[in-house]
C-alpha cells in the first residue's frame, strides 16, 4: 500500500471514529420536554410523561402523536410515528398513555415546536426517573 493510500485510510478511520463518538455522546444527553426546544438539530434523549396521544388515521401519512407533559394543543414536545412504522409500535397512543417515557433521536422543529420522529421502538424506553 502506498503512503498516500495509507494516509487516506488513516484519515477516513479517524473521521469515522470521531463521528461515532459524537453520535454516542449526543445520545447520552437527557433532556426534559421543556429543555428540548433549546436543542433543535441535536441528537438527544428527551423524557417526559405522555399527556395525550392520537392516531390520525385519515390524515396524510397516518401519523401517531405522543405529546409529552402537557396535552395537545399545549404540548411541550411531540414524538411522531409515521403510519409506515406504526405496526412496529402496536397502538402507542394507548400503550404509552400516562407513562413516563424517553425517546432518542434528532430533535426537529415543526411549526416552532420540538419533536423527534420515531421509526423504531428501540428509540422509546421507560423513563427511569419516574
Amino acid at each position: 500500500m502506498s503512503i498516500t493510500r495509507a494516509r487516506c485510510l488513516t484519515v477516513l478511520v479517524a473521521f469515522s471514529l470521531f463521528g461515532a463518538g459524537v453520535t454516542i455522546l449526543g445520545q447520552g444527553k437527557k433532556l426534559t420536554s421543556a429543555e428540548a426546544r433549546n436543542h433543535i438539530g441535536e441528537q438527544a434523549t428527551v423524557c417526559g410523561m405522555v399527556a395525550s396521544g392520537r392516531y390520525a388515521a385519515t390524515t396524510r401519512g397516518k401519523p401517531t402523536f405522543l405529546d409529552l407533559d402537557k396535552p395537545y394543543p399545549g404540548q411541550l414536545f411531540t414524538v411522531l410515528i409515521w403510519g409506515e412504522n406504526r405496526a412496529k409500535f402496536g397502538t402507542p397512543e394507548e400503550t404509552y398513555r400516562n407513562k413516563n417515557i424517553c425517546v432518542t433521536g434528532r430533535i426537529e422543529s415543526y411549526r416552532g415546536e420540538p419533536e423527534i420522529i420515531a421509526s423504531d421502538p428501540t428509540q422509546l424506553s421507560a423513563d427511569s426517573r419516574g
